[in-house]
């Protein structure tokens, strides 16, 4: 019986360290490349989050983790967890269409390329469907593989330690921006920034994914609305 239960325990062991070893990681971040490669060469459908999110699955599962591990959780309570994420969500709707896009026109001398999104003036059948998508996709999807998945396999490779979640921050906030390259240079610029402010969030709040999902819904249903009335600025 004890022979029996040490062979279990080196087996598990083992499962252990193969999960951990950092070729299994650069295998991953190899996949997540060839999806970013798929979608500049027109060959993802929709959305890139749509074939990251399953990765992201099989990755937690192989390695015997589940979503909660990397932070599907409420933060403290679900009024707090909803009234910071739309606080959090405004405060960063203001500061892009305020300070950070004015900047970053000025800068690239070209607004966000959201020619794509101009459809949504005065249609309500396509803002409900962006509606839609921004809550599952964007906000949900996204959370779930920027910061919950690829921020805490970036640490993997790592140690533990506030450097190493400061440069897995940064990093995947490049990421995050690069992935909305549709949107030119401007908008992939905004959305790194975006990304920097939901890692902090997501940190700030104890690696609970909570309220940056909400946080980030809200910011881009406010995106979504402004498009919808006219009302976005570089659309005037």
């Amino acid at each position: 019986m004890n022979e029996s239960i040490k062979v279990l325990e080196n087996r598990e062991s083992r499962q252990r360290n193969w999960t951990r070893n950092p070729l299994l990681a650069f295998c991953e971040f190899g996949a997540v490349a060839l999806i970013f490669w798929a979608d500049i060469h027109h060959h993802i459908y929709l959305s890139k989050t749509l074939y990251l999110f399953p990765l992201a699955w099989f990755s937690l599962r192989l390695r015997g983790l589940r979503w909660t591990d990397v932070g599907l959780l409420r933060f403290q309570n679900w009024r707090k967890t909803v009234l910071w994420g739309v606080v959090c969500g405004v405060a960063m709707e203001a500061f892009e269409l305020f300070i950070s896009q004015p900047l970053l026109m000025r800068w690239t001398g070209k607004g966000p390329d959201l020619e794509l999104f101009r459809a949504l003036h005065g249609n309500i059948t396509w803002t409900l469907v962006a509606l839609a998508g921004t809550w599952t996709l964007a906000a949900f999807g996204e959370e779930m593989v920027y910061r919950g998945y690829l921020m805490n396999r970036v640490v993997d490779l790592l140690r533990p330690t506030r450097e190493a979640w400061t440069i897995s921050l940064i990093v995947v906030s490049c990421a995050f921006g690069a992935s909305h390259i549709g949107q030119g240079i401007t908008g992939q610029l905004e959305n790194m920034i975006d990304g920097l402010f939901l890692g902090a969030i997501y940190l700030a709040c104890s690696r609970s994914l909570s309220v940056s999902i909400v946080a980030h819904g809200i910011t881009d249903t406010l995106d979504v609305l402004l498009l919808f009335l006219g009302l976005y600025p570089t659309f005037r």
